[in-house]
């Protein structure tokens, strides 16, 4: 059964094993976090991004927060080296991540590539800024 405050998964499917990577809208964040204590938030839009529209301040609800773009800002392709760099944040394979991006495209591809890793991940589906069908974090009220 799927809880009340999460968007349907999507599987992964591999060869080996399916991994399940959970859907969340913004709004729905805080009552996630009622429930599950051991998760991190991790936004993998570009550094212009987040000094032109903000970044999210995870902290403040209890999410220690890091920053890894997935794509660099001159370039469309993905970066090369996103797992390496991932796995310097020694974030343990325990916790959830909660990945954000803009509008919850990007933070899927983040979420696909860290679940071949092994790691638990939930894509914040309507991102930062929110897309056609939801708010997204800054305008759920989340902190900033």
């Amino acid at each position: 059964a799927v809880e009340p405050y999460c968007a349907p998964c999507i599987c992964l499917s591999t060869k080996k094993e399916k991994k399940m990577i959970g859907q969340l809208l913004a709004n729905h964040i805080k009552i996630y976090l009622t429930k599950e204590t051991n998760s991190v938030l991790l936004d993998v839009r570009t550094s212009e991004e987040l000094s032109e529209i903000g970044s999210p301040d995870g902290e403040k609800i209890g999410l220690k927060t890091y920053f890894l773009p997935i794509k660099s800002s001159h370039e469309s392709s993905l970066d090369k080296d996103f797992i390496k760099k991932f796995k310097e944040l020694n974030i343990d394979k325990d916790q959830k991540i909660l990945i954000i991006c803009r509008s919850g495209i990007r933070s899927q591809l983040a979420a696909e590539l860290l679940a071949k890793e092994n790691y638990n991940c939930i894509n914040i589906l309507d991102g930062f800024e929110g897309n056609c069908e939801n708010v997204g974090w800054k305008k759920a009220g989340l902190p900033c």
